[in-house]
C-alpha cells in the first residue's frame, strides 16, 4: 500500500510551484492549504484517500481540516512498515501545541503515537512488529486492545491442581499471555482497584532479551513502555502507586516519559538500590579504566494521588549509643540507670578508668549493645531538644528538670511520654528491626537502599537466568504501600517474586507473564509457596504454606500460527503452516486473492527468513487472540465451562 505522502506528491507532481526535482515543497503546500487555495482543495477532493483523511461531511457540506493537513505535510516521510505520525521537529510539540508556547518538557521519538503489540515469547527470538498509529489505525487498535477471552483455567492449592468451579473477587491470578492485551482485558474489572504495581521490565541493555526492531530499538522500547504504563495507570486505585525498577541504560528517558504520562507532581522518589557487589568478571574492565562496577539500580516511585503517604519504616544501621538509658516501672514510680556506664563500672571493678584498654572498651560496648537490642522495651535515649513541642509539654519538662526523676506526661493523643532531666525519653522499641529471630537497630529509611543484598540462589526453589529480585526487596515495597487484602500487580512477573511475596504477606495479587520460562516460571514457584516454601522471607514472617491461585491464559487464534511460523526450521514446515493458516486462520484483508500453489511457488524463490516474513504478513494481526465479546461464536472452540468462567471473571465486583 502506498503511503499518503507519496499519493499527495504524485497528485501535485505537475505543479512546478509545489514540486521541484521530484521533491514536495512542503512549506508552499502548507501555505496554500492554510489560505484555502481553491485549486489545491479541488485536487484533494478529487482524490478518494486524501478526501477521506482530510475532509469531514457536515450537513452535506465537505469541510477541510487544514490543521490535520498541515501536521501531515510537516511529517517526515512515513517510516517503513509504519502508520506513524512522527513530527519532523525534534520534541517541539505537545498535543499538537508547540513547546515554545508552553512550559512543558516532552520526550519525542519515532513511533511515539503508535501501539506496539510486543508479542515476543522467547528471550532469544527476535521479533519485528508493525506499529499501529493511534489516529490512522484507530479501528485496528480498538480491535487489538478489546478485552480477550481466557482459557486453561487451573486452580492451584494445597490439595494440588483442579479446574475451578467458580471465580471469586478474592482470588489470586497468574495470567499467561501478551501483557499489553492482558492489561486491557483487566480494565473492565480492575480499573481503579489495584493498590500497588511493581514491575521489573526489560532494561534494553542489548543483552537482556528485548529483541525488537533493530533499526528502531530505542524507539521501540519507549513505545513498548508507554503503551503499558498508560493502561497500568488506569488500573491503579486513587490511593495506589507504581514502582518501576530499571538500570541506567534507559533510566533518564523513562523518568521523563513517566513525568509526561503521570504528571511530575505524582513523582515520589527515585530509590537507589545496591543490587550487586564490587567484584566479579568485570574487574578487568574496571582496572583498565573502561567502566566502574555497576552495583546499583533505580526504582522510580509514582503515586496516583499527590497526597499519597507511605508507611514509615526503618532500615538496619549501626547502633546509636544514645539509646543507653534503662527505665523500669515499679508501681507508680520509675527507676533509671545509664546502662553503658553500668556495664563499664561492672567491668572495671575498682580499676581506674585509664586502666581499661581500647579492646576491652569495645567488648564492653558490644555487651551493652547486645543487652539493649534483646531488651528494647526498657531502653531509651534522652532527647533534650524539645523546642518544637507544645507549650504545655515544654512547661512540664522544665518543671521536671530539677526533680531528677522520671515522670509520665499524657499528651492530647492519649499517649504516655516519659520525661527525665527536662527532656523526652525516646523508646528503642520503635527502632527495632527483627530478622530471622535477631534484633537490629533501625533508622528511618532514606532513598538509598544498601541493606537489601542480592538474591539467594535457592529463593523460591527455581533457577532463573535473568536473576531474581530478592524477596526482601518486594516485602519492603509491599509493606510500605499496602495492607493485607490489597491487590498487587506485576505485569513483568518473570520468576514470580512479586506474587510469591504478596502471597506470603496475605495480599491479593495478579501476575502477568508472556515469556516462556518452562519449569522455572512463576507457577512452579508459587506451588512451592503454597507447599510451605522456607526460603526468602518465609522465616521472618513465619510462613507455613497454604492459600491458592488461579492460572489462566489468553485464548490464541492467529497468535498460534505466528508461534508455529517462528518455530519452523524448514521449508516443508512452513508449507504445512501455510495450508493450516488458509483453512483456519484469519487472513489479512489487504492480501489479494491467490491460490496456495501460487504462493508456494513464490515462497520457493525466498530464503527461510523471507518466507517467514511473508507468512506473517498474511495474518490479520487484529485476530491474534479471541475477543471476549465473541466467546459464544460457535466457530470458536470454547467449552461451556470456559464460557461460564470467562463470564464470571468479567462480572467480578472487586473491592
Amino acid at each position: 500500500m502506498r503511503h499518503l505522502l507519496d499519493e499527495l506528491q504524485t497528485l501535485l507532481q505537475d505543479d512546478s510551484s509545489l514540486v521541484v526535482d521530484g521533491k514536495l515543497l512542503k512549506n508552499k503546500v502548507i501555505e496554500r492549504a492554510l489560505n484555502l487555495d481553491a485549486t489545491l482543495l479541488r485536487r484533494l477532493l478529487a482524490h478518494p484517500e486524501l478526501r477521506r483523511h482530510f475532509f469531514a461531511t457536515v450537513d452535506d457540506i465537505m469541510v477541510f481540516d487544514k490543521i490535520k493537513f498541515q501536521q501531515f505535510v510537516q511529517n517526515k516521510a512515513f517510516l517503513p512498515d509504519s502508520y506513524t505520525a512522527f513530527k519532523n521537529k525534534i520534541g517541539l510539540t505537545v498535543h499538537d501545541d508547540y513547546v515554545t508556547t508552553s512550559k512543558n518538557v516532552v520526550l519525542t521519538w519515532a513511533y511515539k503515537d503508535c501501539v506496539l503489540e510486543g508479542g515476543q515469547t522467547k528471550e532469544d527470538r527476535r521479533r519485528n512488529e508493525i506499529f499501529w498509529n493511534e489516529t490512522l489505525a484507530a479501528k485496528q487498535i480498538d480491535r487489538l486492545l478489546h478485552p480477550k477471552a481466557f482459557t486453561g483455567f487451573t486452580k492451584y492449592s494445597a490439595n494440588g491442581k483442579s479446574t475451578p468451579v467458580a471465580i471469586q473477587p478474592g482470588d489470586n491470578f497468574i495470567i499467561k499471555g501478551n501483557n499489553l492485551l492482558v492489561l486491557h482485558s483487566l480494565k473492565p474489572v480492575y480499573a481503579n482497584r489495584i493498590k500497588l504495581i511493581y514491575i521489573d521490565p526489560p532494561y534494553n541493555t542489548g543483552s537482556d532479551g528485548f529483541l525488537y526492531n533493530d533499526n528502531f530499538n530505542h524507539s521501540t522500547w519507549l513505545t513498548f513502555m508507554k503503551n503499558r504504563l498508560e493502561i497500568a495507570w488506569e488500573l491503579l486505585a486513587p490511593d495506589g502507586c507504581i514502582f518501576i525498577q530499571i538500570d541506567d541504560t534507559e533510566f533518564a528517558y523513562l523518568k521523563v516519559l513517566c513525568d509526561e504520562l503521570f504528571g511530575r507532581d505524582h513523582f515520589k522518589e527515585n530509590i537507589i538500590l545496591k543490587s550487586s557487589t564490587e567484584s566479579g568478571v568485570n574487574a578487568i574492565n574496571v582496572k583498565r579504566g573502561e567502566r566502574l562496577f555497576k552495583v546499583k539500580e533505580n526504582i522510580l516511585f509514582y503515586a496516583k494521588s499527590t497526597s499519597f503517604r507511605f508507611k514509615p519504616f526503618y532500615t538496619k544501621a549501626e547502633y546509636n549509643t544514645n539509646y543507653r538509658y534503662e527505665v523500669i516501672k515499679n508501681g507508680e514510680y520509675y527507676t533509671i540507670r545509664d546502662l553503658k556506664k553500668a556495664f563499664v563500672d561492672q567491668y572495671r571493678q575498682g580499676r581506674p578508668a585509664g586502666a581499661i584498654s581500647r579492646f576491652e572498651m569495645h567488648s564492653i560496648e558490644q555487651e551493652f549493645i547486645n543487652y539493649a537490642l534483646n531488651n528494647p522495651e526498657n531502653i531509651y535515649s534522652l532527647e533534650k531538644n524539645i523546642k518544637k513541642a507544645g507549650e504545655k509539654f515544654r512547661q512540664f519538662a522544665a518543671a521536671n528538670k530539677e526533680k531528677g526523676i522520671v515522670e509520665a506526661y499524657h499528651n492530647s493523643a492519649g499517649e504516655v511520654v516519659l520525661i527525665y532531666d527536662g527532656g523526652a525519653l525516646v523508646p528503642l522499641r520503635e527502632r527495632i528491626i527483627s530478622e530471622n529471630g535477631r534484633n537490629y537497630f533501625g533508622v528511618l529509611a532514606a532513598d538509598l537502599w544498601v541493606d537489601i543484598g542480592t538474591t539467594a540462589a535457592n529463593e523460591g526453589g527455581i533457577s532463573f537466568s535473568n536473576g531474581k529480585k530478592p524477596e526482601k526487596l518486594l516485602r519492603r515495597i509491599i509493606e510500605m504501600t499496602t495492607n493485607e487484602g490489597d491487590i498487587v500487580l506485576d505485569y513483568h512477573l518473570g520468576s514470580g517474586t512479586t506474587a510469591a511475596v504478596a502471597h506470603k504477606l496475605n495480599r491479593r495479587y495478579i501476575g502477568i507473564e508472556q515469556m516462556d520460562y518452562g519449569e522455572n516460571d512463576s507457577v512452579v514457584r508459587l506451588q512451592n509457596v503454597i507447599n510451605g516454601d522456607t526460603t526468602g522471607i518465609s522465616k521472618s514472617v513465619d510462613w507455613r504454606g497454604g492459600g491458592s491461585f488461579i492460572y489462566m491464559e489468553l485464548k490464541k487464534y492467529n497468535q498460534f500460527f505466528i508461534e508455529k511460523i517462528m518455530q519452523a526450521t524448514t521449508n516443508s514446515e512452513l508449507e504445512n503452516v501455510l495450508t493450516e493458516m488458509l483453512s483456519a486462520g484469519f487472513i489479512n484483508y489487504e492480501v489479494n486473492n491467490f491460490t496456495t500453489a501460487d504462493y508456494q511457488q513464490h515462497l520457493a524463490t525466498l530464503n527461510l527468513a523471507e518466507q517467514k516474513k511473508h507468512l506473517l504478513y498474511l495474518l490479520d494481526m487484529n485476530y491474534l487472540y479471541i475477543p471476549f465479546s465473541e466467546i459464544e461464536d460457535a466457530s470458536y472452540p470454547f467449552s461451556d465451562e470456559e464460557i461460564a468462567l470467562n463470564k464470571t471473571f468479567y462480572t467480578l465486583q472487586i473491592t
